[in-house]
């Protein structure tokens, strides 16, 4: 029995099939994942998912796994270095961004259950039939983007945020 897949998604490229199967739309309260979903799809902003769906390992490996404690020690130095690394993407703020938004998520008393609770704690379910038809932000990526902002967050913009909660 073949799966069904969103209409985004290529045909060509195992990778990204492989994303979109295991984790693509699948509920996680995991904050260590959820820290490292915000970091990657703030390093995409402007880019496609592929391109840093392609990079994600290499970006794992320079920043510790995404565990956000080891992250926010990160000097700057470190980070300067990170500028001529090919692995990633090679762009100041969003390289540095990962650290604040390290700091920023270590600062949150319940960061996993106040994420959660722009989405009343629970999954929004929707059905789009084509490509037209999903949006590129809702009122609750606008919330969360503002509150994430306000919070200390960094390239956590509404489109950018509405991506995240629909991965």
């Amino acid at each position: 029995m073949e799966k069904t897949r969103c209409p985004w998604l290529p045909a060509d490229r195992p990778l990204y099939t492989e994303y979109h199967d295991a984790e693509w739309g699948v509920e996680s309260r995991d904050s260590r994942y959820l820290f490292e979903m915000i970091c990657l799809e703030g390093a995409q902003a402007g880019l496609s998912w592929w391109t840093v769906l392609q990079k994600r390992e290499h970006y794992r490996k320079v920043f510790h796994q995404f565990e956000p404690k080891k992250v926010a020690k990160m000097t700057d130095a470190q980070l300067e270095k990170l500028l001529l690394d090919p692995g990633i993407i090679r762009h100041r703020g969003k390289i540095w961004a990962v650290r604040a938004n390290a700091i920023a998520w270590l600062a949150l008393d319940h960061p996993v259950e106040w994420i959660w609770s722009f989405v009343g704690g629970k999954p929004i379910h929707t059905c789009h039939q084509t490509l037209a038809d999903f949006p590129t932000k809702t009122q609750e990526s606008d919330a969360l983007s503002k509150a994430l902002r306000k919070a200390g967050f960094n390239f956590v913009g509404s489109t950018t945020m509405y991506a995240f909660m629909q991965a």
